[in-house]
């Protein structure tokens, strides 16, 4: 092929063409091989924050105490409500007699109970929501692999390949 095409000169115009008709096909299907990159940078930035959350340096007894008591609130709470159920069906005679006795409990001291619960979820939530790592701006790209989900990958902003379509409509918007 390499002395004919040199010999007629259409050499060129057939890299061309075939340029051509594959720049238009990746207008119509994704480029694998790119989507495979892109596939791979969200892994990596995906296992990497997954890495970030376990790569808390090591605290002393006390420390580790406090964490722990500071995790059973929430347990009790669910757990002890379930115990209550639990406990109404084999000792109803019992909890019947208990639950008199919360009757007995001043309102104000029921207001001061829920301010205590709230405060301590709304102050927690109130950490964690002030810790929080907030992401990059990201927009996202969905995948269909056929025979399963969609999978969507971030792709920071700005990460388009180039289209020249867009940009002369781009240019048209700044005029």
């Amino acid at each position: 092929m390499g002395l004919i095409d040199r010999f007629i000169g259409v050499s060129p115009a057939i890299t061309a063409l075939g340029s051509a008709a594959s720049g238009m096909a990746e207008v119509f299907t994704q480029n694998a091989t790119r989507r495979m990159e892109l596939d791979e940078k969200a892994y990596a930035r995906a296992i990497a924050q997954h890495g970030q959350e376990f790569a808390v340096p090591r605290q002393g007894w006390f420390d580790g105490f406090v964490n722990g008591l500071n995790r059973l609130p929430r347990p009790l709470l669910a757990l002890g409500t379930m115990g209550l159920f639990i406990y109404a069906m084999v000792e109803p005679i019992g909890f019947g007699v208990r639950m008199q006795g919360l009757q007995l409990v001043p309102e104000p001291l029921w207001w001061l109970l829920g301010a205590i619960v709230g405060f301590y979820f709304g102050a927690r939530e109130a950490h964690h929501f002030r810790h929080r790592v907030w992401p990059a701006r990201v927009t996202e790209e969905t995948t269909i692999v056929p025979g399963t989900l969609p999978v969507t990958a971030p792709r920071p902003a700005g990460d388009f390949p180039d289209n020249a379509a867009l940009r002369d409509w781009q240019a048209t918007l700044r005029d």
